[in-house]
């Protein structure tokens, strides 16, 4: 469920918002900041496919050295679509774009969806001194903790935090300085006390967000 990263082994480490197949966006972005692929980390707050134009592009950045993501819902959805749990959920939510691959393509693509079993919820930080939490969709509980058992469901699909802050009830978590999200589309990144949250609906023509963490 967690996963950790010393920022002390590269140069600079940026955060994606939610890709959904926009590579072409992705390779922009970071060649206007002169992002360096033996120095440099690129971190992914999940939903690497569907709905965008190059899904399995996007999925394919999980065999790059300097790229990290936690699970999306998106990859959920996939993973139990491939155990037949549930595939038409996956299916009307931008999934079919698997079924237009050609064949070694479909294959290549299947093998990489199944290693996002192995990809964390949870991905903690240590840069600078501070401590940086990623997750999908949220961190459900109000204090974190190292290998805290959390709902991993809520982790992945949950809103309500989100929900709670654009209602003027929201507050801080304790136990890291600050937390990012993506799942959530919003016009523009938002801050609510500790917690940043970056899916800026790039797969729907708005932009796509990246910040640098170090």
């Amino acid at each position: 469920m967690y996963q950790r990263i010393d920022g002390a082994a590269w140069r600079h480490i940026w955060l994606v918002g939610d890709l959904h197949g926009c590579l072409q966006q992705l390779a922009t972005a970071l060649r206007d900041r002169r992002f360096h692929p033996w120095q440099d980390l690129l971190v992914s707050v999940g939903d690497l496919i569907d709905r965008g134009p190059d899904s399995a592009g996007c999925l394919a950045l999980l065999d790059k050295p300097w790229f990290r993501a936690v699970r999306g819902n998106h990859e959920e959805m996939a993973l139990e679509a491939l155990e037949a749990r549930d595939g038409m959920l996956w299916q009307i939510n931008g999934g079919d774009w698997l079924n237009q691959l050609a064949e070694q393509p479909q294959r290549d693509a299947v093998a990489r969806l199944r290693r996002c079993a192995g990809l964390p919820l949870i991905l903690e930080l240590h840069s600078a001194g501070k401590v940086q939490v990623v997750a999908h969709a949220d961190y459900p509980s109000s204090h974190y903790v190292w290998q805290k058992p959390v709902d991993a469901h809520r982790t992945v699909w949950s809103r309500e935090r989100l929900t709670r802050h654009l209602e003027g009830r929201g507050g801080p978590i304790t136990g890291a300085d600050e937390f990012w999200f993506g799942h959530t589309p919003l016009q523009e990144a938002k801050t609510f006390f500790n917690q940043h949250y970056i899916d800026t609906g790039a797969v729907f023509g708005n932009t796509l967000t990246l910040v640098q963490l170090q």
